[in-house]
């Protein structure tokens, strides 16, 4: 098998370091989520998480677009009707579990 030729090399470097550049975007924008979530529930990071996590398996939305809406809903105000039947009922399943604990 022929050794990577050093174009073969940038290119193949410039590939995961596209890939790690929206692997650190992609992680802040969850965090901001989940930053909101905590703000409006009342919650611990671990139960912001699983509502996130809850919204997008409900929903059928890649986690990293529902963080994205809900991001976008604290700046603009507006979230889409799923989304925000799923976060109420994230919320209300989080506050109470907060309550028992």
């Amino acid at each position: 098998m022929p050794s990577e030729t050093s174009a073969d090399a940038v290119t193949r470097l410039e590939g995961e370091n596209l890939q790690l550049k929206q692997a650190v975007r992609s992680h802040a924008v969850v965090d901001q989520a989940i930053g909101v979530i905590l703000a409006l529930g009342q919650l611990t990071p671990d139960q912001g998480w699983d509502a996130l996590r809850g919204i997008s398996q409900n929903t059928n939305i890649k986690l990293r677009h529902v963080a994205e809406l809900i991001v976008d809903w604290a700046r603009t105000g507006e979230l889409p009707t799923d989304i925000r039947s799923q976060l109420e009922s994230q919320l209300s399943l989080g506050t109470s579990a907060s309550a028992r604990e």
